[in-house]
This record gives structure tokens, sequence and C-alpha cells, in this order.
């Protein structure tokens, strides 16, 4: 865990360096984001770097606040120059499954928002095909009846459950109910029928949406991968 840490906090250093003065810049969620937070927090202090941050999460605009950086909303700004942020899962045509942090609709809300988008993981992360569970975020009424279809479908749904078996909300109040595949299926198709759903707010796939992916490696260097057709891994 410490050793996959360390990864995390490299490859967040390296992403928050691509941060210019001036930025609009989305910020993202998770344990790797809080280095590229921790690093902009720091360039805010030491170096004077002025920036405005477009938070995926109310955690999020608390912890960037909290050192300094300046928060504003979505709707605050006409343009987001770039969002960093990090993903669950990244195949090798970066696709990705994101929302294990149940912060997926904020963070797909600012991605399509923003002119680039950086994805900041260690290796573990990247997959041949996504294998991980997919959120599915919902709204609460009918949701019981939702979750029936996804049942049927053959999605094998789980209710996402606090420590107490309550319903995980979303920073938009929202429920989240996790999908599991023994095999995924096509991604676009699946996104279609899911978003095709009443009651579904948004689902974790993010497809046709990063610009830049940042990967903290094993052997302790962090390597840089443009988007393309080429295999990621």
């Amino acid at each position: 865990m410490a050793y996959q840490t360390a990864l995390k906090k490299l490859a967040g250093y390296r992403a928050a360096e691509f941060v210019e003065d001036g930025m609009v810049v989305g910020i993202g969620s998770g344990s790797t984001i809080a280095f590229v937070i921790e690093a902009l927090g720091k360039r805010v202090a030491e170096e004077g770097l002025k920036i405005k941050g477009i938070p995926t999460s109310d955690k999020t605009r608390r912890t960037a606040a909290k050192l300094g950086i300046p928060m504003h909303n979505v709707d605050d700004v006409d343009h987001i120059d770039l969002t960093i942020d990090g993903a669950d899962q990244i195949d090798e045509n970066f696709a990705a499954i994101k929302g294990g942090g149940a912060a997926l609709l904020w963070e797909k809300i600012v991605a399509v928002n923003s002119r680039r988008n950086i994805w900041v993981v260690d290796d573990t992360k990247l997959a041949p095909q996504l294998t991980h569970y997919l959120p599915v975020e919902v709204i609460p009424y009918g949701a019981d009846q939702l979750f029936k279809r996804l049942k049927y479908a053959g999605y094998q749904p789980t209710w996402r459950l606090d420590q107490n078996g309550n319903p995980v909300r979303t920073d938009s109040a929202n429920y989240l109910i996790d999908l599991h595949f023994t095999k995924m299926p096509d991604p676009f198709k699946l996104g279609r029928e899911l978003t095709s759903m009443v009651g579904v707010v948004e689902h974790g796939l993010f497809l046709n949406i990063v610009d830049q992916v940042i990967v903290g490696r094993a052997d302790e260097t962090v390597a840089v991968f443009d988007a393309h057709p080429k295999p990621l891994i």
C-alpha cells in the first residue's frame, strides 16, 4: 500500500506541472488527485501560481480551499482549460471506469466542459480490457424498480452502501448502483443503454474524453501517454 501511494504521489506531482498561470483548472477526486491538490497548493503558496479551481466533489472543494486554491462552481466560468482527474481503471483504448469515490456525475460534467483532460493513475489501474465494477448514479425515486431492471438484464447490480448499511448518497443526493460483469459488454453500447433507462442520472464509463494519461510505474518512473489508437499498455 505504501509503495502504491508513492507511485500516486509521483504521478500526481507530475500532473500538477501541466497547470499554467492563469488557467481555469478542473480538479478531480480520489487518492491520487489528493497529491495533485497538494502539489498545486504548494505552487500557489511558493510560486504565486494564480488559477481558478473547479471541483468535481464537495470534498475536493474543501481540501483545495484549505490549501489556498481559489475554488469556483462550474457555472461561474465560461471555460475550463484543463481538468486533472483519476480513474478506477483504464483500458488499452483509453476508455475508463470512474465513480468508485461516488463523484462520477460531477466528474463527467467538469470533464465534458474542459478543453483538455488528463487522467493520473498508478500502473495497477491499467488493463487490456475493463473489468472493474461499473458505478451508475440513479434517482432515489423508483430506484428499486430500476435495480430490478438491471438485474433482469444480467448486470449483477449491487447497492453502494455506507458502513451503517444505508445507501451512499452522492453530492447530488442520488444513489449508486454498482454493476458487475463476468465480461464487460461493448462500452459504447452499454453506455447508450444505461443512459436510455429512466431513472439513471449518469454512468461511470468515460469514453472519448481523455487527452493524456500520466502513469506512475512500478520502476518509480512516470510515463505520459497521449490518447491515440495505439494500445496504452
